[in-house]
């Protein structure tokens, strides 16, 4: 039996959130539970949705936790996450504990800057293109600083530019990178409007056609680098911290496991980002290309011991954060969350978001070097399976229990366990 539905719905963009809930209510054929969902979910929040983003209907709630015992730089901090994954603001609060004593984490940047490329193409002489436009560099530092004159009076604009030519299947191509210190912003905008106004002049300079004009994600003028060190008596001895030094090279050396390991540095990142209105996509994507940098996949982090026996983490990794513009600047929650944490400057911000990631990698390669992964990881998700299979109230509390006595958190048991509290009620 073939879906008849079509995704075709004439004129969305132009009704209100709540003509467009009816309407892919009635051509998904939602139940009236769907609908009183989604419903409830915008009560309050669809004003801004529908600025935000096209053709909304609703919003979806991520929960805001707080990580606590965080110090960076000599300064305590309370961190907002956003995150619907168990365990990971638990791993972040005990493994900035255990580094308090050394004093939590510190930090250093290489400062906000940005990069947009424009592509030429078209040249027999590529090599000669990209001398001519290094040539041009007065002309070129006064159009983009012409283009955000605003950035420029807070002590932002346009730094330098790197020329290169690449080679590609159709042949050599010259690659515009422009360098603007983006300040308090992210800087995408001010990256892209600098590199379309400045293309054209490049086309006729040089005599190649420009063709893509955008930022590029892969931030690496805008690294961000956190150290701590944690004593072996907070790692549980000197065969965990061994143990957690071989988990670390296993991560260096096989891409395999270099992606989940990652993957764990970028919980706590990917949540302090979304938790401050900042783009977690441009985060990872970042992140994940400079892992890379080397020609292989590895490990973001690095991990070694010191003359005294103490393990030392280092975390170095590109963070484009800002504090102006997009939803950092117009969402409510946002804004909340960005006064819990006291920052004034997104380098601020940056640097906090780098300390999490490596108080989150710490914690997951502790858990793997000892009990496991699914210990800590799965007794906090009794709850969530307890949710799942309709339990309310108290009953939460007592199936989780029961599933975390067991030592087995699945839902068929979860199931079992309700039916018998009901049965027994």
């Amino acid at each position: 039996m073939s879906d008849a539905r079509s995704s075709r719905i004439e004129g969305l963009h132009k009704m209100t959130p709540a003509e467009r809930l009816q309407a892919v209510s009635r051509q998904a054929g939602l139940g009236n539970s769907a609908i009183d969902a989604l419903a409830t979910a915008a009560e309050g929040q669809i004003e801004l949705a529908d600025r935000l983003v096209e053709n909304a209907i609703s919003t979806m709630a991520i929960p805001v936790g707080i990580a606590t015992n965080m110090v960076v730089d000599g300064r305590e901090v309370l961190v907002p996450m956003a995150t619907e994954e168990s365990s990971v603001i638990a791993a972040v609060c005990n493994s900035a504990k255990r580094c308090r004593s050394t004093g939590g984490f510190v930090t250093s940047t290489s400062g906000p800057v940005m990069a947009a490329q424009i592509q030429l193409l078209g040249a027999s002489d590529p090599m000669n293109v990209r001398l001519k436009v290094y040539e041009r560099i007065d002309e070129i530092r006064t159009i983009c600083d012409e283009t955000d004159p605003l950035l420029v009076k807070f002590g932002g604009g346009f730094r330098d530019i790197d020329v290169r030519v690449i080679d590609t299947d159709e042949g050599p191509m010259t690659i515009v990178h422009i360098i603007v210190d983006t300040r308090d912003a992210m800087g995408a905008n001010a990256v892209n409007s600098m590199a379309e106004a400045l293309a054209p002049k490049l086309s006729e300079w040089t005599g190649a056609r420009s063709l893509l004009r955008i930022l590029t994600n892969l931030a690496d003028r805008r690294v961000v680098r956190a150290r701590a060190v944690w004593p072996v008596s907070e790692i549980g001895g000197e065969e965990v911290r061994d143990d957690m030094l071989s988990a670390y090279h296993f991560a260096d050396a096989d891409p395999y496991r270099a992606a989940t390991h990652n993957k764990g540095i970028m919980n706590g990142v990917s949540a302090v980002v979304l938790a401050t209105g900042n783009d977690t996509r441009a985060i990872e994507a970042g992140a994940h290309a400079y892992a890379a940098r080397d020609g292989w996949y590895r490990s973001m982090s690095r991990w070694e011991t010191d003359g005294d026996g103490n393990l030392v983490g280092i975390l170095e990794m590109p963070m484009a954060v800002g504090l102006i513009g997009g939803a950092t600047k117009i969402h409510p929650t946002a804004q909340a969350n960005l006064e819990i944490l006291g920052v004034k400057t997104a380098d601020a911000l940056a640097r906090i978001i780098v300390s999490v990631g490596l108080a989150q990698n710490f914690g997951a390669m502790r858990a793997l070097a000892t009990t496991g992964i699914q210990k800590g990881h799965m007794a906090l998700h009794a709850q969530n399976v307890a949710l799942m299979v309709g339990a309310v109230g108290v009953e939460i509390d007592l199936v989780a229990s029961e599933l975390k006595a067991l030592g087995k958190v699945r839902q068929d048991l979860a199931e079992e366990i309700l039916a018998r509290i009901r049965a027994g009620k």
